[in-house]
């Protein structure tokens, strides 16, 4: 496990790189909207992904100071500035440069992941959004995205389940997959769905980071 501090424009973004012993490729995560490296539902998918051999990158999109400013946590293009520098930054790091990249979103951060994807193409192998809001990356981005894409929906995450089929219908240049958990509404707390989440992206990003 390391510590990063990865230079974005004028601040630095604090995060955690952990690396499996043979890592298939490393995943960055883009937090929801108040919520950063320290979110345990983040943390709980991480370490599957680890267990799964994926390394991970969980980092805070946004200072201490501006996480308390509430509309900065749906600042989409703020956020997917500081998450295009940490795919820079891992580009850079002798630990992950070899590794295949995958982007991992959740809430209000599906749509950064997806923006970095579409702007980023040549970086980015797979992309999975957990109760995202991939319609607020916007028509032309989502246009242009290549990247595998897994939209994951809480059954019982109404409204939020419109939004990702009509996500999905707008990604039309890569290969994209809806699935609905079971029971789940949008925080993933109902027994065993977190778990699902889990094993969901794990498969995916193993298979396409492959």
């Amino acid at each position: 496990m390391a510590t990063v501090s990865i230079p974005a424009g004028e601040v630095r973004l604090e995060g955690v790189l952990e690396l499996p012993e043979t890592p298939r490729g490393v995943v960055a995560f883009s937090h929801g909207s108040g919520s950063g490296r320290k979110s345990p539902r983040n943390r709980f998918v991480a370490a599957e992904l680890r267990r799964a051999g994926v390394g991970t990158l969980l980092l805070d999109l946004l200072t201490v100071d501006e996480d308390r400013n509430y509309e900065m946590r749906f600042d989409i293009g703020l956020l997917t500035e500081r998450l295009g520098a940490a795919v820079r930054f891992l580009a850079a790091e002798p630990a992950g440069s070899a590794l295949p990249l995958g982007l991992f979103g959740a809430s209000t951060g599906a749509a950064s992941a997806l923006r970095v994807a579409a702007a980023m193409p040549k970086a980015v192998r797979a992309v999975v959004s957990r109760g995202g809001r991939p319609d607020l990356t916007g028509r032309s981005a989502l246009a242009r995205v290549k990247a595998p894409t897994l939209l994951i929906v809480g059954a019982n995450d109404h409204g939020v389940i419109e939004l990702n089929e009509q996500a999905r219908d707008e990604l039309t240049h890569c290969t994209r997959e809806l699935v609905l958990v079971p029971g789940a509404t949008h925080l993933f707390e109902e027994p065993g769905t977190l778990e699902e989440v889990a094993r969901l992206a794990a498969d995916w990003f193993a298979r396409h980071l492959a």
